[in-house]
């Protein structure tokens, strides 16, 4: 009986960070952001405190998950990311991998999908920060290196979506793109959750028998110089650098398993 009501109490709990979360992204968009427009006029300012404002209510929306009972988690390596200009690759096993991400990661970019700069709910936030849209096509490469000589940190799951229900991880290439034509160390993040909830296909009141643990670890720096220093084009170090990640973050995924 008492295993019934704590996933009744879950579901009701989920739903409540959920409205709370689409809530927030409205006022956010209404009252929050025209604000720090009309007082706040220099636009790399402004765009700076949306991103801290974006940062720190993620963080409010990650602890009213927790102390409701959503789920609980564990942050391994944090101080890795106390630096600037990272390239942050993570694999992508729940719908609120970007939000655990950037709630943690000072000074994060990312891209995003086009579609949410017109969602009601992501709209503000997104447009506010300035966050890097997918629908830049052939100047997507350029814009990301850029963000990251600026000394922002971007935060991209290389997978670009989340990993399907049979856990197999297949990597697109554009990740290694940016390393490769930036020359940039890849950081890895590597994000477990157990049991999994809220993954690919899944509703979000398909709520797990036990309380969601999340465990998110900040690995050392894969340097990306020797696929570089290998004489071949760009293209064909970007492609043997996707194969090394690919079997990276296959291998911690299995080990996991």
């Amino acid at each position: 009986m008492f295993d019934y009501l704590d996933r009744c109490w879950r579901i009701v709990a989920t739903g409540i960070s959920f409205t709370a979360f689409g809530t927030g992204g409205i006022l956010l968009w209404v009252v929050v952001f025209p604000l720090l427009h009309l007082l706040v006029w220099q636009q790399d300012r402004r765009r700076t405190m949306a991103r801290h404002i974006i940062r720190w209510t993620f963080r409010c929306f990650v602890g009213l998950m927790r102390m409701l009972g959503v789920l609980r988690y564990e942050l391994i390596g944090l101080e890795k990311l106390e630096r600037g200009g990272l390239l942050i690759l993570a694999n992508h096993p729940t719908l609120i991998d970007t939000v655990f991400l950037m709630a943690f990661i000072k000074h994060a970019d990312c891209i995003v999908k086009g579609r949410l700069r017109n969602n009601v709910f992501t709209r503000g936030p997104v447009r506010a920060a300035a966050y890097i849209s997918n629908e830049h096509g052939q100047d997507l490469l350029e814009a990301c290196i850029a963000s990251l000589r600026a000394g922002n940190n971007l935060i991209i799951f290389p997978e670009g979506t989340r990993t399907p229900a049979d856990g197999v991880i297949s990597l697109k290439r554009g990740a290694a793109n940016i390393a490769v034509r930036g020359v940039r160390a890849i950081t890895p993040v590597l994000i477990r959750c157990e049991p999994p909830t809220l993954g690919k296909g899944e509703k979000w009141w398909q709520v797990p028998c036990k309380l969601a643990q999340f465990r998110i670890e900040v690995r050392d720096d894969i340097p990306i110089q020797g696929f570089i220093d290998a004489g071949q084009s760009d293209v064909m170090a970007a492609r043997h650098l996707t194969d090394h990640l690919q079997h990276y973050f296959t291998e911690e995924n299995q080990r996991h398993a």
